[in-house]
């Protein structure tokens, strides 16, 4: 699947900015964006930004994953920028160990859990949606304000934020919604987990069980979030071409599942 690997920033215009100033300012590369956000003909004019517009930087790096980090704009709240890219607040919070996550200062950079995905010939929003499991009313939100996006016609190379699955307290981070899968491969995460105990299992599309209920441990328990990293092991072979890998914690009270987080994967 095509994922854009690098730090990606959600940089917004400002009055005077054009895209070789923006560029030349975050040492990214100009055909790249230009490619990247779809800004060119019949889509748009790169010579014709406007400030408040939102483009999409893959900045200087050899970094491995896929992130996304965005820049804290006039008037932002962390509930705000928590709910236009799908994420609970406290959680925003703990994965940019904020001390004071009220008060946010302008242009701040706020990693925002999400990961960027590359348009393919023939993809549609509805077809990534569905693909990934993610909603597309949560890919629209978490891209609004970048004027090479339309709900109707993407074009390839069109690089697309999407969230990455989470609840309130959970999030994953291995494997990205849409992949796929094999025995032995990493599963990662972060977690506020009672007694830093994290389940997971994986289903097919028949619901047939791939992998029976396992426990991870996270680096630390409730209160605090703390990272876990477990290899997924297979206890039979899936059945279909897709299925779901679960992801949750259960209630210290009478057992039943919490915060449950699906990732949408393949076989």
């Amino acid at each position: 699947m095509p994922i854009s690997s690098g730090t990606h920033l959600l940089y917004t215009v400002r009055p005077g900015d054009t895209l070789y100033s923006i560029t030349n300012q975050l040492g990214a590369n100009l055909p790249a964006t230009i490619q990247a956000n779809s800004l060119y003909p019949p889509v748009a004019d790169p010579n014709q930004i406007y400030p408040g517009q939102v483009i999409l930087v893959r900045l200087p790096g050899m970094a491995e994953q896929s992130s996304v980090i965005y820049q804290v704009q006039p008037g932002d709240t962390l509930y705000r920028i928590a709910e236009r890219f799908s994420v609970s607040v406290d959680l925003l919070a703990a994965l940019n160990q904020m001390q004071q996550p009220d008060i946010l200062r302008v242009a701040q950079l706020v990693y925002v859990a999400s990961f960027v995905y590359e348009v393919a010939p023939g993809d549609t929003l509805y077809g990534i949606s569905r693909r990934l499991g993610v909603p597309m009313g949560e890919i629209v939100r978490a891209n609004q304000g970048r004027p090479g996006l339309s709900p109707d016609v993407i074009y390839p190379g069109f690089r697309l934020v999407i969230p990455l699955p989470s609840s309130t307290n959970i999030i994953v981070y291995q494997p990205y919604p849409g992949t796929k899968i094999a025995s032995g491969q990493q599963l990662s995460g972060s977690a506020r987990a009672f007694e830093a105990v994290v389940n997971y299992q994986i289903h097919d599309a028949a619901g047939k069980i791939v992998t029976k209920e396992r426990s991870v441990m996270a680096s630390q328990g409730a209160p605090a979030f703390g990272m876990f990293n477990a290899q997924l092991q297979f206890d039979q072979a899936p059945t279909t071409p897709n299925g779901v890998v679960m992801v949750y914690t259960r209630s210290p009270r009478d057992g039943s599942i919490q915060d449950l987080v699906e990732v949408s994967v393949t076989f």
